[in-house]
């Protein structure tokens, strides 16, 4: 069964009988679904989570998103992260930058070049993120790096995002 009717079944059962929607059961369905576009997902849900002041987000573990999960690591945009494996899907678990008195620490994340909108550039017009207090990760022939490693390299590539 899709997912876009079983959701539509779920509302439609919780309205017929005058409940109101469990949005625990889709937060579990939600846990299993499987997206195209691994890097929007990995963004839209580090920006919810953000958002909802939560201190720790579960991510779907693959390749592309350890990769650019290690660089905001080691840049210092989130505090920690462990792998979690859970009915046989490997899940990363990413502890967000908190503070307690002033609250959350904003990261602003952009998704750049899309799966529809494929987005390359020459190692010298990569732009530079807020005078370069932000950055800018590429996927090159070399791996997933970041705007200066790939500047020290002299190697162009493809924006996936812009971080500050």
């Amino acid at each position: 069964m899709k997912l876009g009717i079983f959701l539509g079944y779920i509302f439609k059962k919780s309205i017929k009988k005058g409940k109101h929607v469990d949005y625990k059961k889709i937060a579990k369905i939600n846990e299993f679904i499987v997206t195209n576009d691994t890097i929007s997902n990995l963004i839209t849900l580090i920006r919810n989570a953000d958002m909802a002041k939560k201190e720790t987000v579960l991510i779907p573990a693959t390749k592309i998103t350890e990769s650019i999960v290690k660089i905001l690591l080691r840049e210092g945009f989130i505090k920690n992260v462990r792998k979690h494996k859970k009915n046989n899907n490997n899940f990363l678990i990413l502890s967000l930058r908190f503070y307690r008195k002033k609250g959350t620490y904003r990261t602003i994340l952009k998704r750049i070049s899309r799966p529809s909108f494929r987005i390359y550039s020459k190692y010298q017009r990569i732009p530079r993120i807020l005078g370069g207090i932000g950055i800018v990760i590429l996927s090159t022939s070399r791996g997933i790096i970041t705007d200066r490693e790939a500047r020290l390299q002299r190697i162009g590539g493809e924006i996936l995002c812009y971080i500050w």
